[in-house]
């Protein structure tokens, strides 16, 4: 974004804006829009989720590629077998991108250079079947602004503060019905106590970004926060990184507990195939251990408001994924584990006795 004497402020990472898709725990039913019922808009108070004025935790997963798929009839299935994959599972909110760099109508036109009128397209933009504009469609859950924000040539974290400020103030004078949320990795800055008692190691606090002070800014309404040890530890094993999460983990909830008197999502996590240690029976006890984490601080009405698996793929998209992805249905234990995390947090909500395909699908784990 060019700030407002003509300087072009370094900001790094994926410049974006990425929707969260609300499900409606497993209720999809892509044939008939407009026949269903009107939704609410999810809403925060303190530190939770709300929905109707019950409180909301969520179990989902990232598909970046949706948008792209979209366009292209003969990919198009894709996107409809992936949201459908989801509802069986009792997921409830899908994370994808809502941009492009480069090229025509591109949100970052250049390195560092972006497009506001391409953020008030997206926020305006008419859905197609339902012709509601995305500003008005509850349907979208929350709204990113950025994916890993980091702006490495001022590590004091000024220049990152005074966009994010802008920037949200701007998203909000748009659309004031959606959440919003920056799309922050969870480093603690150069001033935080926690930058060396938490932090990965010393270099995480010097890029620029600093969790709870740009989490604090008031048109944030609810916190973000990705899990990666395998790209933040090149010397632990398997059971260190695991320890690590938790520690990691519950700093923030404490601190969104605590200070922030927000919500945090863990939005993205993930442990790579690539791994020297690596068998395939750990990404189950790694996505257990964090997941057991939400499920704890759900039951106690605390700040882990829910967590976002990287990434879910259908079949044949091999080309898409990277280390970390997978197909669920291909892996038991998994596709076992999320619906177990679905129907654990449902419970809590009491909405296992109100959804039909939810009661069916929980049933079974009873």
């Amino acid at each position: 974004m060019v700030a407002g004497n003509g300087v072009l402020y370094p900001i790094l990472g994926f410049a974006s804006c990425l929707a969260f898709i609300y499900m409606s725990f497993g209720d999809l039913k892509l044939s008939s829009f407009p026949k269903e019922p009107r939704l609410s808009f999810v809403e925060s108070n303190g530190t939770r989720f709300f929905l109707d004025g019950k409180a909301l935790y969520v179990n989902g997963w990232n598909s970046y590629w949706l948008m792209a798929h979209s366009v292209d009839e003969n990919t198009r299935p894709r996107v409809s077998a992936m949201l459908q994959a989801g509802a069986n599972m009792g997921l409830t909110v899908c994370r994808t991108w809502a941009f492009n760099d480069g090229g025509y109508d591109a949100l970052q036109i250049s390195p560092g250079q972006f497009d506001e009128r391409v953020f008030q397209t997206v926020l305006t933009r008419k859905n197609t079947i339902t012709g509601i504009e995305y500003r008005n469609d509850p349907t979208i859950f929350a709204w990113e602004l950025m994916n890993e924000p980091r702006c490495i040539s001022d590590p004091s974290g000024d220049t990152l503060q005074v966009w994010l400020e802008e920037m949200t103030a701007f998203i909000k004078s748009i659309d004031k019905n959606h959440l919003l949320t920056i799309g922050l990795e969870g480093f603690y800055g150069p001033k935080s106590p926690k930058k060396s008692t938490v932090n990965p190691e010393e270099w995480a606090s010097t890029l620029g970004s600093d969790f709870v002070r740009n989490s604090n800014i008031t048109n944030v309404d609810f916190t973000s926060v990705h899990i990666y040890p395998d790209h933040w530890f090149h010397d632990l094993g398997f059971e260190q990184k695991r320890n690590y999460v938790s520690k990691w983990m519950r700093s923030h909830i404490e601190d969104c507990n605590k200070e922030l008197k927000k919500p945090v999502m863990f939005t993205e996590y993930g442990l790579s195939n690539q791994n020297k240690d690596y068998m395939p029976t750990q990404r189950e006890q790694f996505y257990r251990t964090i997941l057991d984490i939400i499920y704890k601080s759900a039951k106690k009405k605390g700040s882990g408001a829910g967590a976002l698996v990287w990434q879910f793929f259908v079949e044949g998209m091999e080309e898409y994924n990277d280390d970390f992805g997978i197909v669920p249905w291909e892996n038991p234990s998994i596709y076992k584990l999320t619906i177990e995390q679905s129907c654990r947090l449902a419970r809590i909500q009491g909405l296992v006795q109100e959804k039909g395909k939810l009661k069916e699908l929980c049933s079974k784990r009873d």
